[in-house]
């Protein structure tokens, strides 16, 4: 069974950083494109940024690109989110998983139903 760890959210202001964490296990992680998702209340979980698991290749969501970049160390299966730039839109729950990882229109889409905690990121002043 899947099983996903997040950590490295918090409460930050306006126009600074974080760097999210997910630590997977059960799975043979270098053979799985992994992907961020957020989920703020009363919204839908939105993809947020994915990267392949052969090329590493990352894909953005609109609203992050530029400001956020993922990346992956297979050695301890573990993906990161580096968040710059942070507004109050990104306040929200962010959720790592197991994903197919692709541009538009058929985006990321994650391979399981099954979430782990999450970590909440509220940005405000």
């Amino acid at each position: 069974q899947v099983q996903v760890v997040e950590s490295g959210g918090g409460l930050v202001q306006p126009g600074t950083s974080l760097r999210l964490s997910c630590t997977a296990s059960g799975l043979t992680f270098r053979g799985y494109s992994m992907g961020w998702f957020r989920q703020a209340p009363g919204k839908e979980r939105e993809g947020v940024a994915c990267i392949t698991y052969k090329l590493r290749t990352s894909i953005y969501g609109d609203s992050v690109k530029g400001r956020f970049t993922i990346s992956r160390d297979n050695a301890y299966n573990t993906v990161y989110l580096q968040m710059n730039g942070l507004k109050p839109d990104d306040t929200a729950t962010y959720y790592c998983a197991a994903v197919d990882c692709h541009p538009p229109p058929l985006g990321i889409r994650a391979l399981s139903d099954s979430w782990g905690q999450g970590t909440q990121v509220t940005v405000s002043s």
